[in-house]
Order: structure tokens, then C-alpha cells, then sequence
């Protein structure tokens, strides 16, 4: 975890581009019931933040640890406050709720973090039109109404982000033709929050992009793209929570419209050895798995 400097009522920005620490923000996450955006909520609850979830998992699932009633018990574990909301981002009505809920808990909503994902790489001819049409609801049009939801909210924060976890946008045929259904889902996330980026920066809404360089260690490596080898070389998800603390601390005015990297975001803030994140201790960097659209 990246040291942050105690919080200073009223500072502006310094010469590291931040404005303090997430202590007494409000994050509103879609999904974070495990994994990295758990990761990503447990390190802002280690400044006192407040972090809402929307997600589906109510009661543990046979093949996947973790439900957000246990998310949110390890969040407060991590001294945040954490409201579990049970709903559905394809919902409208699930999304609206979870806005005026979080606004209603917490006064008010300072950051919106598009978590929630789908993933299938099967081939165009073999990908079912129902994963496909899933992995377009959940990872694109999730993300669009879910920030445009909370948008109204945003304004009134000091320092209001949007941050999606989506790749940058790389139109390389490697990436386009190897499984076409993910790679649009995916690019969609990423489309959709760059034109946020461009729609509100009048308001001092930054939105931004964040995906790793290597494979994170979480249940979809796992299960869904090469089980233990690639878990063996991959980092874990602390190193994308330490830089998604580093974006959602940046003065939002001044930091918005960027598709980041996990590793770039790090190493501008002064990280220079990413060996405490390798998820098998020992494992140098030349060794770790590389992760898709990078």
C-alpha cells in the first residue's frame, strides 16, 4: 500500500497532484463483492471512506468466495462504512435506487467506480446472443446509466470521479478479432466514460479508465483464463487498488479523459519496485502473464 500524507482540511493540490485522502468520501461501486473491487474499496476504507455496493451476490455462491454483506463486514473490518445494496445494474430501477440510497446514507456521492463486468472470450460463432447481449448490458450500458444516474449528485462534490475499469482503446486486429463480443463490451466501457469525460468536464467531473499491464489474481483468471499457471503469474489485486487510490485522490478538473495504466499510474507516483505485488512472492516481472489489450 502507497503511503498517503495525512489529510489537510481545505488544501490544494501539491506538487504530487494530490488533494488529500479519501477519508469522508462516498463511493458508490458497481459489483465489489470480491475481488479487485473489493481490493479497491478495502484500501479507500483505510482512510474512512464511505463505500455503497450495488451487486447481485445476496448469498454465497457455490464456485465464488464472498457475497456484499461480507464485503461490506470486511469494508467497516478496514475502518469505512460500507452500505450493501442488493440490485442489478441492467436495472434502472435497482440503479436508481442505489443512488438516492447512497445519497440518503451518506449525504451525498463523490465518486462512482464501474466495476461490474462481464466476460466471455468465445469466438464470434461460438459466443451465445445472450452472454453477448449480457456482456453489452452489464459492462456498457451499466456503466453509461449508472454514472449518468449519479451524475446530478457528482456535481455537488468537491472532487467528484468517474472511474471505469476498462482497457484503453487499442484497435489493433490482435485484440479485435480474438474474441470480438468481449473486446466490443469492454471498448464500450471505456467509450462510454471518455465521452462522460468530454460531456462534463464543465462540471468538474473527471472520468477516467484504469486496466492493468499483467493478470490480476481473482476468481476470473481463475476459472476463465488459465486457472493456476496464469493465477501463479499474475499480480494481485492490491496493485490495482493502489492505483485506483491514486487516480480518485488527483483534482478532478485537471485529471479526467485518460485511459491508464495500473503499472504508469504507480510508477508516476514514485513506485519502483512492484515485487511486494506478485501474487507468488519471488516471481520476477519478465515472468508475469501479460494482460489482454496492452
Amino acid at each position: 500500500m502507497i503511503p498517503t500524507p495525512p489529510p489537510a482540511p481545505g488544501a490544494s493540490p501539491g506538487a504530487s497532484g494530490r488533494v488529500g485522502t479519501l477519508a469522508g468520501k462516498t463511493i458508490l461501486m458497481s459489483g465489489g463483492s470480491r475481488g479487485i473491487g473489493l481490493a479497491i474499496a478495502l484500501r479507500a476504507a483505510a482512510d474512512g471512506a464511505n463505500i455503497a455496493m450495488l451487486a447481485k451476490t445476496d448469498t454465497p455462491h457455490p464456485k465464488l468466495e464472498g457475497t456484499v454483506h461480507s464485503a461490506a463486514e470486511q469494508i467497516r473490518a478496514a475502518g469505512g462504512n460500507a452500505l450493501p445494496i442488493v440490485g442489478d445494474v441492467r436495472n434502472d430501477d435497482d440503479i436508481t435506487e442505489a443512488v438516492l440510497k447512497t445519497q440518503g446514507e451518506f449525504g451525498g456521492i463523490d465518486i462512482v467506480i464501474n466495476n461490474a463486468s462481464v466476460i466471455d472470450l468465445s469466438p464470434s460463432l461460438d459466443l451465445a446472443a445472450k452472454k453477448y447481449d449480457l456482456m453489452q448490458d452489464v459492462n456498457v450500458r451499466g456503466t453509461f446509466m449508472l454514472s449518468r444516474t449519479a451524475v446530478p449528485i457528482l456535481r455537488e462534490s468537491a472532487n467528484p470521479h468517474i472511474l471505469s475499469l476498462s482497457p484503453p482503446l487499442n484497435l489493433d486486429p490482435k485484440w479485435l478479432g480474438a474474441h470480438t463480443g468481449y473486446t466490443l463490451a469492454k471498448y464500450g466501457m471505456t467509450m462510454v466514460t471518455l465521452g462522460l469525460a468530454a460531456e462534463f468536464a464543465p462540471d468538474g467531473i473527471a472520468a477516467n479508465t484504469l486496466w492493468p499491464r499483467t493478470t490480476i489474481a481473482t476468481a476470473a483468471v481463475q476459472n476463465l483464463l488459465g486457472g493456476d499457471r496464469v493465477m501463479a503469474a499474475s499480480r494481485t489485486p492490491a496493485v490495482y487498488a493502489d492505483a485506483a487510490y491514486e487516480v480518485l485522490i488527483k483534482p478532478a478538473r485537471e485529471f479526467t479523459g485518460r485511459t491508464l495504466i495500473v503499472e504508469d499510474v504507480l510508477t508516476d507516483a514514485g513506485v519502483t519496485d512492484f515485487a511486494g505485488y506478485a501474487a507468488v512472492p519471488g516471481t520476477p516481472d519478465d515472468r508475469l502473464f501479460p494482460d489482454i489489450f496492452v
